[in-house]
This record gives structure tokens, sequence and C-alpha cells, in this order.
């Protein structure tokens, strides 16, 4: 059984007589196996005592728990909370602390799993998902968003009646867009919602439904792609983000070789969060993408200051840990590969640490690109270094090629020749 830190006697007394004490050992091994620090664990043991004595007060059964009542607890109790000992009362930490207890509770049978989309729309939804993934091979995130998108027009339209996309009329269509264009008035959900739904009517199409009238009413906004100049870094702006990796951050190591792999193979975030040590071959000089946006395998090519800041970073900061990540992790629970939303925590305060405005991480692929174009590289080849489908993505970094355009430039009319 695993040794339960000290608590005020109130608070063991909560825990260790109350109706959660069979799942405190399994709590507290958790707790471990994540490594978190003693005083993170006796702060989360405080409020799993808590919510116990709470339990008590209302009489509230162990297999009657689920997110509602801990939603209960912090909104109608912590408020009001006149509890003797020392409580704790922070609302986000309480939370944290408890949703392992669901867990862990989940995972015995005593109380029942999350449900589950169920019903005609979850099925169609279901369909579409696979449509997406088999045979559009949509990353998982553009699946996401269209999934939610065609989720609310689904149940604005069918909730509670048959799913019918004969029913479905084009006032149905200009009234949807419209309600989701009052909630986020941009240019870029526009164009998000109208890809969404022909996506999905072009799909029913297939299936023998007809579409043509619904088609007819999403009107493309004024959207002009290659309109804009993409946002790249300065040379002395790259050296400034290098250079703001000091010693005095937690982990400097590690986001110097994060940024460097976004700035000198242009991975995505989501590409770095992936990446595994096998996918290093140190012998060969090459990075392996096994699970990029397309869908495909790349072998890279792993140029020697990143190689350099891979191997720094492993050598000397990656915490000990059997998980097969690169970037792992440095704060409780540990064991874990960190997010994505970390790495684009890194690369944004590494921007504001260097005085740069704008925090995009996809700034660094967009100066990898113009590197290369400025450099005498051709758009084929910046689209098999970012490993765009399609050329006409990476068409944009053309109007970046300032020696091109001069050789092509006319002159202005009435100026001398």
């Amino acid at each position: 059984m695993p040794k339960i830190p000290s608590l005020h006697a109130v608070l063991q007394g909560w825990l260790l007589d109350g109706p959660l004490a069979a799942y405190v050992p399994a709590y507290v091994e958790r707790l471990e196996r994540g490594r978190y620090a003693s005083s993170t664990s006796r702060r989360w043991l405080n409020a799993v005592a808590h919510f116990a004595h709470w339990m008590s007060l209302c009489r509230l059964p162990v297999d009657r728990l689920d997110e509602s009542r801990i939603d209960e607890f912090l909104q109608d109790h912590l408020p009001h909370c006149g509890c003797r000992g020392p409580v704790m009362r922070r609302p986000r930490e309480v939370h944290a602390a408890l949703m392992p207890l669901l867990a862990i509770l989940r995972q015995r049978g005593v109380i029942a799993d999350l449900p589950t989309p169920s019903g005609p729309i979850a099925e169609e939804l279901s369909r579409y998902d696979a449509y997406m993934f088999d045979t559009r091979g949509l990353a998982s995130g553009t699946r996401s968003v269209r999934l939610r998108i065609i989720e609310r027009l689904l149940v604005h339209k069918f909730a509670g009646h048959p799913l019918d996309l004969q029913e479905l009329q084009p006032q149905d269509i200009r009234r949807f867009v419209a309600e989701q264009l009052e909630l986020r008035n941009t240019i870029s959900n526009a164009v998000t919602i109208n890809a969404a739904l022909r996506g999905y009517l072009r799909w029913r199409s297939t299936w023998g439904d007809s579409v043509q009238a619904l088609l007819g009413v999403i009107a493309s906004p004024a959207n002009w792609t290659h309109a804009s100049l993409p946002r790249a870094l300065q040379s002395r702006e790259v050296g400034r983000v290098l250079n703001s990796f000091t010693p005095a951050l937690r982990s400097p190591k590690r986001g110097y070789a994060i940024v460097r792999l976004a700035l000198d193979l242009g991975l995505r975030c989501i590409e770095i969060n992936r990446l595994q040590l096998d996918d290093i071959d140190w012998q060969h000089g090459t990075l392996m993408l096994r699970r990029t946006k397309s869908r495909r395998q790349d072998v890279l090519p792993l140029p020697v200051p990143t190689g350099k800041a891979l191997e720094a970073y492993l050598r000397h900061e990656r915490p000990l840990t059997s998980n097969r990540s690169v970037f792992v992790r440095s704060l409780a629970p540990h064991d874990a590969p960190i997010s994505v939303d970390a790495i684009h925590r890194v690369i944004r305060d590494a921007f504001s640490r260097a005085g740069i405005p704008h925090g995009r991480a996809h700034a660094l692929r967009h100066t990898l690109a113009c590197r290369l174009i400025n450099s005498g590289g051709s758009i084929k080849e910046v689209a098999d270094v970012l490993r765009h489908r399609s050329l006409n993505t990476s068409l944009i970094y053309a109007k970046t090629d300032c020696a091109g355009l001069v050789e092509v430039a006319l002159p202005w009319p009435g100026s001398p020749a």
C-alpha cells in the first residue's frame, strides 16, 4: 500500500474514514506514478478529503458521482464553505484534484463511463468522419472542426426528429450560416463554415441526395488567399529568438531544440509533439516523421545545428522517463509528452522575450520558406521541404523572391527609360 502523505488530523479522518477511503490508495499510487511534488500531493489529497466530507454531509454514495456532482461541489459548496480544518477552497485546483478520482472510479467500474453520442445524428457524424479519414485523408484537427459545425447544423434542424436530408431547405442553410457568423464574424470563420458545409453536402450527394439547391446558397466570402505576404522573421529577429533561451529559464535546452526543429526543418507543432526517440537516426543524420498532416511518412535530413540542439537536450535536460517521446514533461504528471499547446507556448514566449509582437509558431515555417526562396530555391523545393501536397499552397512564397521579382518588374508608366 502506498504511503499516504501526512495531513491535518481532521482531513486525515475525512479521507480514511469517509466514503472514498477504499480508493485513497489507488489515488495516492497515481500521484506517485506521476511523480507529483509532495506539496502538490498534499494539496490534492486535501481537496479529495474535503470532497469526501461534503459527500458525507449530503449522504451521496460513491456510485452516484460524476462531473455534475463535482460542479455542484465547486459552485454551491465552496463559495459558502464553513467546514472546519485547513481545507482546500481554490476551485481550479480542487477541480484538477478531483478529475483523477473520477478516472479511477471509472477504471474500476464503480461509476459509469462518460456517455457517448448516440442516435441518428451521432451515427451520421461517425460515417462522415470515416469518409473524411479514409477517402479524403483529412487531419484529425480538420475533421474535428468540420464535425462540430455539421453537428450544430443537424442538431439545429433535426433535434428530436428523424434525420432526413430532404427536409433541409436553402433557408435553413442561410439561417444557420448567419447565426454562426453572428457568434464570430471573421473571414476565416466564414471560410471554415463554408468548407465544412460544402464538404458534407457533396458527400451526401454520393448517397443520392439532391443538394444542388443547398450548395447554391453557400456564398464564398471575399478572401484573396495570396493577397498578403507570409509573416517571416528577419535574420536579426531569428538571432534574438534563439538567444532568448538563457540558463535562467526552466528548460532552455528543450525550448531551443523545439525552435530549431520548427526553424530548420519547418516542423509543425503537432509534428514536434509526436516525435519519438526512435524517429532520430543519428548514424545517417535523418529524422522520420511518421504521422504527418498528409498521413505520410517523411524522412528529413537532420541539419547539424538541429542535431546538436537535440543532443544537448537529450543528454543534459530531458527527465528520466520510460516514455519514448522526445519532448516530455518536466513537471507532474511525469512520463508524458508535452502537449501541442505547450509547444505553441514555448515559441510564443520566445517571440515575446525577443520583442516580436506576433507570436505564431507558423512564422518559423514561413521563415524557412522565405530563406529557401531568397537563396535561389524553387517553389517546388519549398513545397517539398514544407511537405505541401499542392504547389498552390507554396505559391504565396513567390512574392518574397525579391531578386526574381526585380527581373520581371515592368517600368512605371511615364518614368524615364
